[in-house]
């Protein structure tokens, strides 16, 4: 049998090295340990977990880190250290942009080994836990704060999309920020807060994201109409949300508003896709996949890459690998809130689980184009370092022009980083105290039951809570 060429035997000797290196493994998988305990309630253990977890550890992650700090610190009361996470989450955030060395990285590389930037969801949902942070350490004034800087944050992502059939806009947040206005007594603002979130839900059929817009959010947005004099506008969503103002007195000891985070959020995984370059007859590019589900144009312009430097027969299997969400199924499916006798259930706030499933397919084909340009670029390098026939140095060329198609397949890999510990979805209620000592009992219902008690004080005003169950 003929031996192949020392640098032909090199090349491939590389390739399980590569594979192993830049191997399938999702992000969930090597942080699985951390979250192993956080769903066991072993909060400690996975705090010290996560100082240990070395992904978490690379500059690329910082914001992962901070997130998972940050939630594990409110889990665990620790309400001050928790912003403090978030803070720097939030400036992280605002100052990230996409620098040379991450453009190279996903070119060359893939978008996994590029700065994690969050999700628009991501974002909105810092703001809500560090709003909670502050209402449970007695700063309402700060909760203001971050209550406006939800508009600023919806007014940013608008800009980015401007598209109306696109997430652009946060109901949830929005609710949120009504419920922190209404906490400081300003109803002018709670009017605004309820009355954009619920014009989010009238302009989508009712239903934004999974969820239907809530009976409460309903009648918040009535009795902040009623409050701040708004009469006209009492009536007039009177008829749009079709309902009734149903008024009462303010009750002696305040109002609890609590919410249930249930679950956890949808982690990711990798899937692969295979297409084809096609050209058509007018010298446009697309690619296509086997079943012709998906036509994608392309410019290659947009790029930096010659068209003339393509052909077809070297540029006709693609295999990309891509993110997916998997759900992680709710143990409980509904709760409720007793307190003296009276039972208050729990209606749907959030749906994380369907917000991450919906957003990823609205941007597949922007996300896809750009995979397929970084497959490309790879394609090229190779195709360059191909020997012509009458190359002197043809076995070295053909050695590199392999280990460059080894390395291009090895280091393929879909970016499955996301902030897990988020719940699958957020629900709530309004529960009217009395003055004094309030006894509640909330009971999450699935296969089995989990009651959790709850000691209020009825001081007059609004109070807020979180309760979290991470089944």
């Amino acid at each position: 049998m003929q031996q192949l060429p020392y640098n032909n035997r090199r090349a491939l000797a590389l390739i399980p090295l590569m594979l192993f290196l830049f191997s399938c493994v999702t992000y969930n998988q090597r942080i699985a340990d951390y979250y192993a305990a956080m769903r066991n309630n072993n909060y400690a253990a996975a705090e010290a977990t996560l100082e240990k977890t070395k992904i978490l550890q690379a500059k690329r992650n910082r914001l992962l880190y901070l997130f998972e700090k940050g939630k594990m610190a409110h889990l665990m009361k620790q309400y001050d250290s928790s912003n403090r996470y978030f803070n720097e989450a939030d400036i992280f955030m605002e100052d990230v942009r996409t620098s040379a060395t991450d453009l190279a990285l996903g070119t060359l590389l893939n978008p996994m080994m590029q700065t994690y930037k969050g999700e628009a969801f991501e974002k909105f949902m810092l703001h809500y836990y560090k709003a909670l942070n502050y209402l449970y350490l007695g700063k309402p004034n700060d909760a203001l704060v971050e209550a406006r800087r939800i508009s600023l944050s919806t007014y940013e992502l608008q800009d980015k999309t401007k598209s109306d059939n696109k997430y652009n806009d946060d109901a949830f947040s929005l609710m949120m920020q009504g419920i922190i206005y209404q906490q400081n007594d300003d109803w002018n603002n709670a009017f605004i807060a309820y009355r954009n979130s619920v014009d989010l839900f009238l302009k989508n059929n009712n239903s934004y994201y999974g969820v239907s817009i809530p009976q409460q959010l309903k009648q918040d947005l009535l009795r902040a109409a009623d409050k701040t004099g708004f009469t006209d506008e009492l009536g007039r969503y009177e008829k749009l949300m079709n309902t009734s103002y149903q008024k009462y007195p303010d009750p002696p000891g305040g109002e609890l508003v609590l919410f249930w985070e249930n679950g956890l959020a949808p982690v990711k995984e990798e899937q692969n896709f295979f297409f084809a370059l096609t050209k058509d007859g007018l010298g446009n590019f697309a690619f296509v996949d086997p079943t012709g589900s998906f036509n994608i144009p392309f410019n290659f312009s947009s790029y930096n890459i010659n068209s003339a430097d393509l052909r077809l027969a070297d540029l006709r299997s693609f295999r990309v690998a891509f993110p997916r969400y998997v759900e992680q199924p709710m143990y409980f499916r509904n709760a409720t809130v007793t307190i003296d006798n009276q039972k208050y259930s729990l209606e749907q706030a959030q749906n994380i689980n369907t917000l991450a499933f919906t957003t990823l397919r609205e941007r597949f084909l922007k996300e896809m184009s750009t995979a397929l340009a970084r497959l490309v670029v790879k394609k090229l390098a190779e195709m360059a370092a191909r020997p012509k026939s009458d190359d002197k140095n043809k076995d070295t060329k053909e050695a590199i022009a392999l280990a460059i198609q080894a390395f291009s397949f090895a280091t393929e890999k879909a970016d499955t980083r996301n902030w897990q510990s988020l719940p699958h979805t957020i629900y709530y209620t309004r529960i009217p105290l009395r003055k004094g000592t309030n006894q509640l009992q909330f009971q999450a219902n699935g296969p089995s039951s989990q009651t959790i008690n709850l000691v209020v004080e009825g001081r007059g005003g609004q109070q807020v809570q979180n309760i979290v169950t991470l089944r």
